[in-house]
């Protein structure tokens, strides 16, 4: 039961490509279907494996119920199968935390009605790849992209589901001709470390690339990878054993703050799939399969999770006296630019991938490529590095949460692939990330060396005020409107001519865009905003040159943005500082400033009187002060009495300008009548709020 390799989407005509199409899916559909023949009993299907995930026959029907959920989207399905399955089997598990378990009880339809409704939906895929238009290339805009996603969906959970049968109940599952495990075993090889080069890594797939991929591939990253050394085979059951038998598991200072959580937890004293036996009187370790339990072959990859990899490297550090550490998502790609590695051969692969092999791993010593073993293939590789952006990245509209909330840095990059892992997954450009306490058919390789920035920030902000304001600073303009922080600067830049310009304090600096726009005219420039979330945002784009959030666009439905300093014309300018602070009690050395720019910050102001008396000690002689405020007096900032205008005394207005005089003349004189900028804050798609603030610039005296 051969499985084929991902396709080529931009060669052949339309018959070859429906063809190629159809074959690929019939051989991940049956294959899939094959795996679920090694359950030989309900139990199997309706008992959890593992309390974090659901039961197996969640996972025979999601595959089928995605195919008809994408499809519809794409509107090549014009009708749904069966609306209950395609609800119950819609969303799946990620293992979010250890103990976050949902004991909720699902009505769960019997295997047979799922099989049922799994050969009702191949019959529909197969007539729309027999059918349905076809223009060429097939590329991410095309609507059979959709198709390809949903084949290469099953693939994964291919990969998934088959770990959950190998952590079922034994007597639950039976050995299968199409499973047969690798009878490979021998002694392991003494592990050593090998030298890797110093080079560039570039990585990123363009949307113009000829195979499937999955929206985080795409892009490009570019980096350089310092020299460092690399350990020549994956970590052996035999010198994973080392770290067992020192009392690795009972040692707490060789695991991070959550892997002590985890042991807690868990109160596991070795690998998921080892198992304590008693042969002959003696104690012996076994190790668990998909199918069966064998012998503990030691020349096999040990299985962990990140946690227990990195806890072994902690250990293996101590006792070598080297910085060993897991290696990066550059490093892995270095290691595989510099290795002899094959790419979708037409022959078995040399690497224990793809199944060409068998359904097991092997030896470490039996795959080499260059001068190092299992670049790729065996068991995945866990990395240092949490998934990650590159730069261009977008998300898919088909599957808009593939991808994004594993962007949390809680979420760790696995390289290389398993024995079990085809199609995309054995990519070289693959890019699947899992919390770091999960099981997965995935070892580790160690490697010495300092450690370098693992990844870029990655979070998108999704806190609905916060995403307004980086929108209302670093996003699209609305009819027509001006970006609001540029507009005030660009308004303030005939003001500075003749005048010193070496520092200018930008207070209520909020997502901090005008701090960045005052860069291109000061010499220091100084961010102080009262929130420490909103200078997370001008500290992020000034760090990481971009800032990613999510906009609502309706209901529960949201867009994911990402802007740069470069889109913006600010990626030259010198950055700017921040800090956090009070505009009523500011620190005492904030003095000696050029500028006080403060937009739409007066009238949110607890004291705004105590802030317009004190601010020219924050201010040189001839420096300048910028007030622009919509004049919108809240009590829920401002206390009523401490209003500075907008209110009545002695049956007469009194405005908001009226109050700045009264408190800024002494020290100031006001160089231009007020003028009004607009400005659009964004809600949703289909809400914004528009209006003016009401401009003035102050020079400060003496007197």
């Amino acid at each position: 039961m051969t499985l084929t390799r991902t396709p080529n989407l931009r060669s052949g005509d339309e018959s070859q490509m429906r063809k190629q199409v159809r074959e690929y899916f019939i051989s991940t559909y049956e294959r899939y279907e094959s795996l679920f023949e090694c359950l030989n009993c309900d139990k199997a299907y309706y008992e959890k494996p593992i309390s974090l995930r659901h039961p197996l026959i969640f996972y025979l029907g999601h595959t089928a119920t995605f195919f008809v959920n994408k499809l519809t989207l794409t509107r090549l399905l014009t009708e749904r199968v069966n609306e209950s399955f395609e609800s119950v089997f819609a969303v799946g598990v990620d293992e979010m935390s250890w103990d976050d378990l949902n004991d909720a009880h699902y009505e769960w339809p019997s295997v047979a009605d799922v099989m049922a409704y799994r050969q009702r939906v191949k019959e529909l895929v197969l007539d729309i790849i027999d059918t349905a238009p076809l223009s060429l290339p097939i590329d991410w805009e095309n609507p059979w992209w959709t198709i390809l996603m949903c084949i290469e969906h099953e693939r994964i959970h291919l990969e998934t589901s088959s770990v959950l049968i190998r952590q079922q109940n034994l007597e639950w599952v039976t050995p299968h001709q199409a499973w047969r495990p690798i009878e490979d075993f021998g002694p392991a090889p003494a592990n050593v470390l090998r030298p890797v080069e110093a080079g560039q890594v570039v990585v990123g797939k363009d949307l113009d690339s000829p195979t499937y991929g999955w929206d985080n591939e795409y892009g490009e990253h570019r980096a350089e990878v310092p020299g460092f050394e690399a350990s020549r085979y994956l970590v052996s059951n035999k010198e994973f054993l080392d770290f067992v038998e020192a009392g690795g598991y009972q040692s707490p200072e060789y695991w991070s703050a959550e892997g002590q959580k985890w042991l807690e937890f868990s109160k596991r004293s070795a690998p998921e799939f080892w198992r304590r036996k008693t042969v002959d009187g003696k104690p012996e370790w076994h190790l668990r399969l998909m199918t069966k339990e064998i012998p503990m072959p030691w020349s096999w990859p040990a299985e962990t999770n990140f946690l227990e990899a990195e806890a072994f490297c902690n250990w293996k550090a101590e006792q070598s006296g080297k910085p060993i550490r897991l290696p990066t998502e550059d490093e892995w790609f270095r290691l595989y630019d510099i290795s002899d590695v094959q790419v979708r051969p037409e022959t078995a692969w040399n690497a224990n991938i793809h199944l060409d092999h068998g359904a097991s791993s092997c030896p470490v010593n039996r795959f080499q490529h260059g001068d190092f073993f299992d670049v790729i293939g065996n068991v995945w590789q866990w990395t240092q590095t949490p998934i990650y952006p590159f730069d261009g990245f977008k998300v898919h509209p088909i599957y808009d949460d593939f991808t994004v909330p594993t962007f949390d840095s809680k979420h760790n990059l696995m390289k290389g692939g398993s024995w079990i892992s085809c199609g995309n997954e054995a990519e070289p450009s693959a890019r699947y990330a899992f919390r770091r306490h999960f099981f997965q058919h995935a070892g580790f390789r160690y490697v010495s060396g300092a450690l370098k920035q693992t990844a870029p920030t990655s979070h998108y902000e999704t806190d609905v005020l916060m995403s307004e304001y980086a929108e209302f600073h670093y996003g699209d303009e609305y009819f027509g409107v001006p970006n609001f922080p540029r507009a005030l600067v660009e308004l303030l830049a005939p003001y500075f001519k003749g005048r010193k310009t070496g520092k200018a304090l930008d207070l209520g600096c909020a997502s901090g865009r005008a701090s960045f726009e005052l860069a291109r005219y000061f010499d220091e420039v100084l961010g102080i905003d009262f929130s420490v979330r909103f200078i997370d945002q001008g500290v992020q784009i000034g760090r990481e040159g971009l800032l990613r959030y999510t906009l609502v666009d309706e209901g529960d439905l949201r867009i994911f943005k990402t802007r740069t300093l470069a889109e913006l014309g600010l990626d030259d300018v010198r950055l700017p500082d921040f800090a956090q602070g009070d505009a009523c009690n500011l620190k005492p050395n904030y003095t000696d400033f050029d500028l006080v720019f403060a937009a739409n910050l007066i009238d949110r102001l607890y004291e705004p009187a105590k802030f317009l008396d004190d601010i020219h000690t924050r201010i040189r002689p001839g420096g300048l002060l910028m007030i622009a405020s919509p004049y919108t007096w809240l009590e829920q900032h401002t206390p009523k009495s401490a209003w500075i205008g907008g209110y009545k005394k002695d049956g007469e207005n009194v405005t908001t300008l009226d109050g700045l005089k009264k408190h800024l003349e002494p020290n100031f004189r006001l160089l231009d009548p007020p003028k009004q900028v607009p400005f659009v804050i964004r809600e949703t798609s289909n809400k914004f709020q528009h209006s003016l603030s009401n401009v003035t610039v102050w020079e400060r005296h003496e007197g």
